[in-house]
């Protein structure tokens, strides 16, 4: 080293001294050339100072003492400090330091958005209280078989909710109703009652005539005035089955058939005529039902019905059920507060809700679902049941809009006490009550079907916030769309409608499940055979995928051979795997986009498809580890979509609920081994030329395995793929190629057909002399020529040398033909 730190220190000021900073730097770079500065050197307090002097590395590239003396110090201290600024105790210790370290830019996480009806937009979804979201979903009307109305409404908002909980880790509380109070079912059970007494009580076949007659009285006249299409051809059908069913008892007693036939006719007309009948019963006897338990049966078994439906469709039941029977006294007192709140009134034992002294409240609106339906009273009556719309009761209201809260019970009804009278619940008003008990003054998301909006969901809101004296009972208002039958409406009332059980008699639930999942929610679904079609080759498109998946995983490897070298084709997949799961996160985001969500993973399993494919090609195996990351990412989207309800590490599960994974892993050692072994069979009838063997090897593939739901499918030079898949599966399939093969043997037949015919025509032509071809149109031609050509025409006239220019052409043809024919005979003549 050169010079002690005294002689450094008297350097550093000579150089310091010089006013011009270029000739500083200079000088410094030529004082610097004489001493050394390498790792590990120890600076001085001189080195610090001078070095606290500059303000950047010196530009001229010249100066190379300087620039290294420079990042040295700049390593162990940091950059040069600004005036003032405390610069480190570091640099007494000589010891180097991290650099500054910059976080990265990022990019701004996607949020999750829903519909929301209230605002008509996609609202960013913020629950009140962290990640708890509280969840009201309006149940069912239990008084018949649940239909596909009910699966598009509570499939879809399972899928939200099952979204919402295992994708966004929500902790949400899901709270339902169940209706087993309301016009429907009190009807419904008194017409069931009714009916069944009738009969028990076995009228005599000329006292059934005489009712049927005595009910289509104002059956017709409801027809002639009911304006509504759909609900003018329900009534049309019913009247024409039963006229239909009346003639022939009527002939059998006027025949005076035996007993047998006419009790066998009479039979058949009541089974007809149960809708007329049950009606007529109820106008005329409905108000002496009396026995209360008779509106509770009927909701019960109904209720039940509709559990094994949703538990059949693998939706998630409500982490709370609530069911107005049991909660009468809360909406009593629900009720009682809205009216001590200035918002409802008593009037003839009934109480309704007063809708103009809510809407001219500074703190309230009404109609904030739908305010344009405001004073619909088609749509208010519906609301308030069948009945409910009498004269009587539409005159105890103040204003057409307002809406009852409570209902003084009239004979026939069931009833509860309470301060007005006995009556029972308003329709509307039961989710107030239940789900302000559940969830309080505010809730996060409320859900129903689209046709609720108004007027239930609007009312709803209305007497909450009346109750509650708040502007925010529900934050998210979610509503599913319509579900159309082939185009056409759907609707339980007109009968027409499809019950749950008989769609699952059609399709799985797992195939209802795709089909809801490859539209919108909030968006109108038709169920026809297109939309379930679609759905069918959704899941064999997936299925075949986690197949062959399966079949690569199944290749024995050593525990290092599991992890292989990554070419660009794997480098490529994994960039388009990240791409689409980046893409799958943000169609959920946008309002639970799942139609998106399909197709993003569809496109991602063609693109494993294709890079299987050209490894199979290339003779080269697929990457394991990757082609199971896909899989294993797509069984967890599809179990979060609840598409997949067992526990199934990989794929579709086979062999029926909860043994899937036993009979896979159990079943597939024996299937490899018999894979093994047919293929050294087949090797050796190959080598040996045995075709019998050969065939019994196919039919052990195409007839017996299918049967027992194993699919062996052989590729030339590679080891046959085992695969377990559902033997309705795979027996369809075998169908559809059975049908395929016969299509083509059909189209060969033909074909053959057809050239023979066309052969035997050309030979037919070919034995014409071409002096004769024309001599048979004499309704063309009058004359010939001595070569047999056309001259003049069925007039006299002479042809046209146009005309006579293509007969000549047409006549060299068949001379040729001919000859052709000729030639052919002397060939095949004896010699």
């Amino acid at each position: 080293m050169a010079g002690s730190s005294g002689e450094q220190a008297a350097d550093y000021r000579s150089i310091l001294s010089i006013s011009d900073e270029a000739a500083r730097v200079r000088a410094l770079d030529e004082h610097l050339s004489t001493r050394s500065y390498v790792q590990g050197y120890t600076l001085s307090q001189a080195d610090v100072d001078v070095f606290r002097q500059l303000s950047a590395l010196p530009a001229d590239s010249r100066l190379l003492h300087v620039a290294r003396w420079f990042r040295h110090i700049e390593a162990l201290l940091g950059r040069p400090c600004d005036k003032g600024e405390a610069c480190g105790p570091q640099a007494s210790k000589g010891r180097r330091v991290q650099p500054k370290w910059s976080p990265p830019a990022g990019t701004e996480p996607c949020k999750l958005r829903l519909y929301n009806s209230l605002t008509r937009n996609k609202d960013v979804f913020i629950p009140q209280d962290g990640k708890k979201v509280t969840w009201y979903c309006c149940g069912p009307t239990v008084y018949d078989a649940s239909h596909m109305g009910h699966a598009r409404s509570y499939i879809s908002f399972d899928i939200l909710r099952r979204v919402l909980k295992d994708y966004f880790q929500y902790d949400v509380f899901y709270c339902m109703n169940i209706t087993d109070i309301d016009d429907k079912i009190i009807r419904r059970a008194r017409q069931n009652h009714l009916f069944a007494q009738y009969r028990e009580q076995k009228p005599p076949a000329t006292q059934l005539l005489e009712d049927i007659r005595a009910a289509l009285k104002p059956f017709s006249v409801k027809l002639s005035e009911t304006t509504d299409p759909g609900k003018r051809q329900m009534l049309e059908r019913i009247q024409h089955t039963v006229e239909v069913a009346t003639g022939p008892l009527d002939q059998a007693v006027l025949a005076g058939l035996s007993e047998e036939e006419i009790n066998s006719r009479a039979e058949t007309l009541l089974e007809q005529a149960k809708d007329l009948l049950s009606d007529w019963l109820d106008s005329t006897c409905g108000s002496e039902v009396a026995d209360n338990s008779i509106f509770s049966q009927l909701p019960k078994f109904w209720e039940g019905e509709f559990h094994r439906d949703m538990e059949a469709l693998n939706v998630l039941p409500p982490d709370a059920l609530t069911r107005v029977s049991e909660y009468v006294p809360e909406i009593v007192n629900f009720v009682q507060k809205i009216v001590d709140n200035g918002y409802g009134y008593a009037s003839n034992g009934s109480v309704y809700f007063d809708t103009m002294k809510f809407a001219s409240s500074e703190k309230h609106s009404y109609g904030k679902l739908v305010p344009e339906a405001v004073g619909d009273q088609t749509a208010l009556q519906e609301g308030e049941g069948d009945l409910s719309v009498s004269a009587d009761r539409l005159s105890e209201k103040r204003s057409p809009n307002d809406f009852a809260l409570w209902k003084a019970s009239k004979p026939g009804e069931p009833s509860w006490p309470c301060p007005w009278g006995k009556g029972r619940p308003g329709w509307h008003i039961e989710c107030s009550a239940m789900a302000g008990t559940l969830l309080g003054a505010s809730m996060d998301i409320h859900g129903g079907g689209f046709d609720l909006r108004f007027p239930h969901h609007d009312n709803e809101l209305a007497q909450s916030e009346a109750y509650f004296e708040n502007d925010c009972w529900v934050r998210y208002f979610l509503h599913t769309g319509h579900l159309t039958i082939a185009g056409c409406k759907m609707s339980k009332s007109l009968k027409n409608f499809i019950t749950i059980k008989d769609a699952l008699k059609k399709h799985s639930a797992r195939q209802l499940r795709l089909a809801f999942l490859m539209h919108s929610w909030k968006d109108t679904l038709d169920y026809s055979s297109n939309t379930m079609e679609s759905a069918l080759q959704y899941e064999k498109f997936m299925n075949e995928f986690f197949l062959n998946v399966k079949d690569v995983l199944r290749a024995p490897v050593d525990i290092t051979g599991q992890f292989e070298k990554w070419e660009d084709e794997e480098t490529e997949l994994n960039k388009n795997f990240y791409d689409k799961k980046r893409a799958v996160h943000e169609a959920l985001c946008d309002n639970v986009d799942t139609r998106t969500v399909m197709e993003e993973m569809r496109a991602l399993v063609s693109q494993c498809n294709l890079y299987m494919a050209a490894r199979k090609a290339a003779r080269r195996r697929p990457n394991r580890a990757l082609l199971e990351s896909v899989a294993v990412y797509l069984t967890h989207m599809l179990k979060i979509f609840g598409a997949i309800e067992e526990e199934s590490s990989l794929g579709f599960p086979v062999g029926g609920s909860k043994t899937s994974l036993n009979l896979e892993s159990t079943v597939m050692p024996y299937l490899q081994v018999l894979s093994e072994f047919r293929e050294g069979v087949r090797k050796i009838a190959r080598e040996e030329k045995v075709p019998e063997v050969l065939q019994l090897s196919d039919a052990l593939r195409d007839d017996i395995l299918p049967e027992l739901g194993v699919r062996f499918e052989d590729h030339e030079g590679l080891p046959t793929v085992v695969k377990l898949v559902d033997r309705e599966t795979l027996l369809r399939e075998r169908e559809e190629k059975k049908r395929v093969e016969e299509e083509k043997r059909k189209k060969k037949e033909e074909a053959a057909r057809r050239k023979r015919e066309q052969e035997a025509a050309k030979l037919a032509r070919m034995k014409i002399p071409p002096g004769e071809m024309f001599l048979s149109e004499s309704d063309k031609y009058s004359k010939f020529d001595e070569d047999g050509l056309p001259t003049h025409d069925t007039e006299g006239r002479e042809l046209s040398r146009g005309l006579s220019k293509r007969l000549r052409k047409l006549h060299e043809a068949q001379q040729r033909l001919h000859e052709e024919y000729l030639q052919l005979t002397r060939n095949r003549s004896p010699p």
